[in-house]
């Protein structure tokens, strides 16, 4: 009998915990599905973690962790796919905007041979000043990653176990899942989710979509290099380095060839040098992180299957 586990990252939600948790046992207990939910209280000042406890100690299904301070989203979904067991794992928003009568219809499109399926709140239910620079921010990470699905930032989310285990969230990674989950060689894909108005209280998660463009940058950009650093650091190096040598040869060409002035073209001159020198260091430094990469252990890769002869 396949296990789910829900993950809800909570923050400031003592309003809505009771009810999640009754709605998604109201999904989940008709099915032939085992389940567990586990809460991660994000540093609440409110009385989210004593709700969270006295639903934990009713019910040995619920897990509650608790944050001893506000470690942000990344943080406690990372800390829930670490404490998970389920063959599925689902995560979801505590604020009961996300609806968990899609928990099933997620599990049978990872069923019908997905690695993972995002939400996509086609239909939403906030201010325009926050419909608006989301539109803007999935297309620009959709066009960066190659991924084409519409909502990057969709609490509501499916996995396979596999999945979960091989990604580790950080800083506002949350947002980049299925980014970080493509370069691991999973699947993704998407699925028109209901968006419900907010019952309680306001956001209490701020999008920064802002300071997400730079965890974009750290993603799409590291995650290729940093196996491979030279290939960065190089590429940048060899084109100064080149700039600089034509410039340079070009300089000479006027000097000895057609008897220009050196003083004429001294900032040309200087500019060429500079651009060799830059890219010099550029190499270098590629060169640098080859050593350190060659010095660390590399991460070991995904197994997707393994297969043995019977004895």
């Amino acid at each position: 009998m396949s296990l789910i586990s829900i993950v809800v990252p909570v923050y400031n939600e003592e309003e809505s915990i009771v009810e999640l948790s009754r709605q998604i046992r109201e999904t989940i207990e008709p099915t032939d599905y085992e389940y567990e939910i586990i809460f991660i209280d994000d540093g609440s000042q409110d009385a989210s973690y004593k709700i969270m406890q006295a639903l934990s100690q009713d019910d040995p299904r619920i897990i509650s962790i608790g944050f001893q301070r506000n470690n942000g989203k990344a943080a406690a979904l990372n800390t829930g796919f670490q404490e998970c067991n389920g063959d599925y794992v689902i995560t979801m928003d505590g604020d009961l905007q996300d609806n968990p009568a899609e928990i099933l219809d997620l599990i049978a499109v990872l069923d019908s041979g997905w690695d993972m399926v995002s939400g996509w709140k086609k239909v939403r239910h906030d201010p325009i000043g926050k419909r608006w620079p989301s539109k803007l921010y999935n297309f620009t990470v959709a066009k960066f990653s190659g991924i084409p699905i519409h909502d990057f930032n969709c609490g509501l989310k499916a996995y396979t176990r596999k999945v979960v285990k091989n990604i580790e969230l950080y800083g506002d990674l949350h947002r980049y899942i299925p980014v970080l989950a493509k370069q691991k060689g999973f699947s993704c894909t998407e699925k028109v989710v209901q968006h419900r108005a907010r019952k309680f209280g306001q956001s209490k998660y701020g999008f920064k979509r802002i300071s997400g463009f730079f965890d974009l940058i750290t993603v799409v950009f590291i995650s290729k290099f940093i196996e491979k650093p030279l290939h960065l650091f190089g590429m940048v190096g060899m084109s100064s380095l080149m700039a600089g040598v034509l410039i340079d040869c070009y300089v000479l060409y006027l000097k000895f060839v057609l008897h220009a002035s050196f003083q004429k073209h001294m900032a040309l001159l200087l500019s060429g040098v500079l651009l060799i020198i830059v890219g010099i260091q550029f190499i270098s430094l590629g060169l640098l992180g080859e050593m350190m990469t060659v010095s660390r252990k590399r991460p070991e890769p995904v197994i997707k299957d393994r297969t043995h002869a019977e004895n």
